[in-house]
């Protein structure tokens, strides 16, 4: 039996579980059959992986020597597939634009300029609640670019392996409805909502807990936040069941407003993401981040309330 990629991935699950039962659940197998797959790898290796008794497993000396091997093969392996995907999509123009996205305001204009400016080229999309899985795509080259936000300064995800564009900063509005008591403030304080429920859209970072956050400091605790899709958070502000939290840029609704809060307690980032070493950072980079600019303008200048807002607070809208 010759080793294969399936055989190393097997005994460093075994390793990682300390547990054949656990291995094969991990592995979508059945014990026997990681059992008697773990022979083999044995027989073909000269000698036990894994001493094995009623608490588990442990590896041999032999086993460590495996393992310590397959803990390089496995992810070079994986880079060299990741590679080989940007390498076979790197020759030449830009014939497609694969865009990936949070739910935000800018993947429409994008998609939009694109279109207009490469009619001959394809333009798809793909949308998640969770910038990690949008970051993962890029990483693994299935998509060109990603527009994502992230609150505050917190750190873009794979920043490491990511190129990441700031394009504009917005801070975190209040969604109401036109008959809400409020909705003629120019203004809200944090405080003067601790007796609305709440409502915006999920996400993998840490806008949650900024959030609760900024409450307590604000002297209470929200009584509830419904995390739910963009469409729903309108609805249910339409209804009267909870005001929302939205960015600024956040395009009009008939019957609702949007109004800033006092001091500014939290913010958003939106950010453009590629992978440096893909074909669009060769070829399309500086043209998408114009056209992302240029979408990202156009939905400031959409919002009456952020347009005259940003008048007096420097450091947003437009990143410098």
């Amino acid at each position: 039996m010759e080793l294969e990629l399936r055989h190393l991935r097997a005994v460093r699950a075994i390793a990682d579980t300390g547990s054949l039962t656990k291995a094969a659940a991990a592995l979508g197998l059945a014990q026997p059959a990681l059992s008697a797959q773990l022979r083999r790898i044995e027989k073909a290796l000269g000698g036990p992986l894994f001493e094995r008794d009623h608490t588990g497993a442990r590896p041999t000396p032999l086993g460590e020597l495996v393992l310590e091997r397959a803990r390089v093969v496995l992810p070079a392996v994986s880079e060299l597939q990741q590679e080989a995907v940007r390498f076979a999509n790197a020759c030449g123009p830009m014939e497609r634009f694969r865009l990936g996205g949070t739910h935000g305001p800018l993947l429409g204009g994008l998609v939009d300029r694109l279109v207009t400016a490469h009619p001959n080229a394809p333009v798809s999309t793909y949308t998640s609640w969770s910038e990690a899985e949008v970051a993962s795509q890029l990483v693994d080259g299935r998509l060109d670019f990603a527009l994502i936000g992230v609150c505050g300064e917190s750190p873009p995800p794979a920043s490491d392996r990511l190129t990441w564009q700031v394009i504009g900063v917005d801070p975190v509005f209040v969604m109401l409805p036109e008959s809400h008591p409020l909705a003629a403030e120019r203004e809200l304080d944090l405080a003067a909502l601790s007796a609305e429920c709440w409502a915006d859209v999920p996400g993998d970072g840490c806008f949650a807990d900024c959030f609760v956050s900024a409450c307590a400091r604000a002297g209470f605790s929200p009584a509830s936040v419904y995390e739910t899709d963009t469409a729903s958070v309108v609805h249910l502000v339409q209804v009267g069941r909870a005001i929302g939290l939205c960015r600024a840029t956040f395009p009009p609704v008939p019957g609702l407003v949007t109004r800033p809060l006092a001091g500014t307690p939290l913010s958003w980032r939106h950010l453009l993401g590629w992978h440096p070493r893909s074909a669009a950072a060769v070829s399309a980079a500086g043209a998408v981040s114009g056209h992302t600019v240029a979408a990202y303008a156009d939905a400031v200048g959409r919002s009456e309330s952020y347009s005259g807002w940003l008048a007096t607070h420097p450091g947003f809208g437009p990143a410098g």
